[in-house]
């Protein structure tokens, strides 16, 4: 534990506890009637009663569609599934900005139904809402659906068998065993829309802002920190107590939950309803998932000139006036490749480690530091990064002008990924392997080696493709440490979409779209190597 712990301590905490009490500081003394000042303003309370309600609306919207879709994946067998179950999951490893970007391309201005219609929903809350349920679908059918192919049909076969009907059935046998894994999936969904910035802040405008967008603004814009300080307590506050829950939920599902193999369970549909249940899944699909990213693609493409790669190649011209960039916009794929290698390397030796660690049975410190791994995922990633910039900054830390500093804070994002990813596998290691080795006179190096790396090696291989996914697409936190002539790819994205202009427009969506096409490739490489031993983990 004590290389993940350091690593967190001086890449987390200290970082976010320096950001925080510099804003509730003055002259080194502690002023925590500001929380009291701030949390009783109008337009704080209007930003979190928007942060609240918004993710509530969303994961049941979320819930509402994905359900189906869940047990589809689940229950059917059909052509392509496994490609479809690959093209589900591509919009939550998106960068929001990229999510946000397509949904402008498809619902604001200039955009798919402005022109076919005239109707515009981008600044309006139900553009806000689709655009997160596009987010999180597959955190819904992947979370649900993985475990629901492990239930055993027989046992809502014997329900009817003595009398129960079909609904009667699912609701006292089925819906019981899939209760914890739907809360933890709507926790996790609540979770990422409680915390959305990209989404909101390009899909909101100035009409609606959640706790992080607002932490942005107070922070990059009004350089108010004590606001911004008191934000993110709260935040870190909401964060904390959703992580909680999620994990009773996952601890009853691990105890209550007998499965069998999925093999057994998935058929080819069969009579009307299930043919027409599967072809409203796929329409839904088609609709709510492959339209943005297929419209984001034919904006990109829809030059001045009609359509061609005039935009592509734009990408590759610095622009002399004044632009937004001090190099090519192309540069910024280069460097968010080369960032997110060095940070999926992090990742995993920080999330392994990790992993590795909480395998062994050492009591609530354990726990304790599993819950801890996850709060990069809800604390804000604007706090994180211009915390780095205010305590990176002194020997023998100081990063500020090295490029190792976006890896760092992409990186802190990919180890939850690691280590949810690696702990189920590790866990199903049996301890006697390692034992026998040891008794046969292999060293723990060694034994690592033998034993446990061929057992998890497709799970490392998951683990860094989730890792380097999510890093290519960190913006939270490299908005701020990202320099000008070292963009990354979703940086560059919110820099031209904040440029008026066609041909910035037109670049933000070629960009988005070289973004997209490498997290689909990344998730089609993915499918090809899932871990066969599965617990209903994402």
């Amino acid at each position: 534990m004590a290389g993940p712990v350091a690593f967190f301590a001086v890449f987390f905490a200290y970082p976010v506890v320096a950001i925080v009490g510099r804003g509730l500081q003055i002259d080194g003394v502690w002023q925590f009637g500001r929380i009291g000042e701030v949390l009783g303003r109008s337009d704080i309370l209007r930003v979190l009663w928007f942060t609240t309600w918004q993710a509530l609306a969303s994961t049941a919207l979320t819930l509402l569609i994905a359900l189906p879709g869940a047990y589809v994946f689940a229950r059917f067998e059909f052509p392509g599934k496994r490609l479809l179950r690959a093209v589900v999951t591509v919009p939550f490893v998106l960068p929001t900005v990229v999510v946000g970007t397509a949904f402008l391309a498809l619902l604001g201005r200039g955009g798919l139904l402005d022109e076919l219609w005239g109707l515009r929903l981008d600044t309006t809350v139900w553009a806000i809402l689709l655009a997160h349920v596009f987010f999180n679908y597959a955190v819904v059918v992947r979370t649900v659906g993985g475990l629901w192919s492990q239930l055993d049909p027989r046992q809502e076969e014997a329900a009817r068998v003595l009398g129960a009907g079909r609904f009667a059935a699912w609701r006292r046998v089925t819906l019981p065993a899939l209760g914890p894994v739907v809360a933890a999936a709507a926790l996790m969904v609540f979770l990422f829309t409680f915390t959305s910035f990209g989404v909101v802040q390009i899909l909101g405008g100035p009409t609606f802002a959640t706790l992080e967008v607002e932490i942005y603004r107070q922070t990059a814009q009004l350089l108010d920190l004590s606001t911004a300080a008191v934000l993110t307590l709260v935040q870190f506050a909401a964060v904390g107590a959703i992580l909680a829950v999620h994990a009773w939920t996952v601890r009853r599902r691990e105890s209550e939950l007998r499965l069998v193999d999925p093999a057994q369970t998935a058929r080819r549909p069969r009579g009307a309803g299930q043919w027409t249940l599967l072809g409203g899944v796929l329409a839904t699909i088609a609709l709510l998932i492959l339209a943005p990213l297929g419209v984001l693609v034919e904006r990109s493409l829809d030059g001045p000139g009609g359509y061609g790669f005039d935009y592509y190649r734009a990408l590759t011209v610095l622009d002399e006036g004044g632009g937004a960039f001090l190099v090519p916009p192309i540069e910024a794929v280069w460097n968010s490749l080369r960032y997110a290698v060095v940070a999926t390397a992090i990742a995993l030796a920080v999330g392994g480690l990790a992993a590795a660690a909480l395998t062994r049975k050492a009591g609530r410190l354990v726990r304790g530091f599993d819950a801890l791994l996850m709060l990069p995922l809800g604390v804000s990633a604007v706090t994180v990064g211009f915390g780095f910039l205010i305590t990176l900054d002194e020997p023998p830390l100081d990063l500020r002008a090295s490029w190792i500093l976006v890896p760092l804070a992409q990186a802190l994002v990919g180890v939850p990924f690691v280590v949810r990813t690696m702990l189920p596998v590790l866990r199903a290691v049996d301890a006697r392997l390692r034992e026998a080795a040891a008794v046969l006179g292999a060293s723990p190096l060694r034994v690592w080696r033998e034993v446990d790396l061929p057992l998890v090696r497709r799970a490392l291989l998951v683990a860094a493709g989730f890792a380097f996914a999510v890093s290519l697409g960190e913006f939270g936190a490299t908005v701020f440490i990202a320099r000008p002539d070292n963009p990354t790819l979703p940086v560059a994205v919110a820099r031209l979409l904040g440029r008026p202009g066609e041909l910035n427009y037109g670049q933000a969506m070629a960009l988005s779209t070289i973004l997209m096409l490498v997290c689909a490739v990344a998730l089609l490489v993915l499918e090809r190597i899932r871990i066969d031993r599965s617990s209903g983990e994402f």
